[in-house]
């Protein structure tokens, strides 16, 4: 079951492409830096011997799903979302699930893939939404600044 966000004052908007891609960027080098600690336990394990091939591939894809869902699922928002305070969430403002989690994972990638086009996609809809928002059904929000 989804559970709600705690209200916040103000209404909240929509991220922009440019913070969003901030965040991107954030949480890509994190997402780096799990997989070469990933990478080091693993040629530890193969006595020095450098790893590859598709079972190693697929635990380090399944690593990077796994650090995005944790914390969007738990938090709302990965730790490059934090820094840029921005929050994803269901239409209707609560917590995502897996599966969306999920569908928004895999779709991020087609987005990617097909040159960025499904990120600048956001620039053109009338919902400024990206391809894995509208097919998550999810929406990256800006926070409003803590109060001093």
């Amino acid at each position: 079951m989804n559970r709600p966000f705690p209200e916040l004052d103000g209404e909240l908007t929509q991220a922009t492409l440019l913070r969003r891609l901030a965040a991107m960027i954030y949480d890509g080098l994190l997402v780096l830096a799990i997989w070469m600690c990933t990478g080091f336990v693993a040629v530890g394990l193969n006595d020095g011997e450098s790893v590859s091939g598709p079972l190693f591939q697929s635990i380090l894809f399944l690593l990077a799903f796994a650090f995005f869902a944790y914390f969007w699922i738990r938090l709302g928002q990965t730790l490059g979302m934090q820094a840029w305070r921005l929050r994803i969430q269901t239409l209707d403002g609560k917590h995502i699930n897996l599966k969306q989690a999920l569908l928004r994972f895999m779709m991020a990638i087609a987005s990617f893939a097909c040159l960025g086009l499904g990120f600048i996609w956001m620039l053109i809809s009338s919902e400024k939404a990206t391809w894995h928002d509208s097919f998550s059904e999810t929406q990256i929000v800006v926070l409003p600044k803590p109060k001093k």
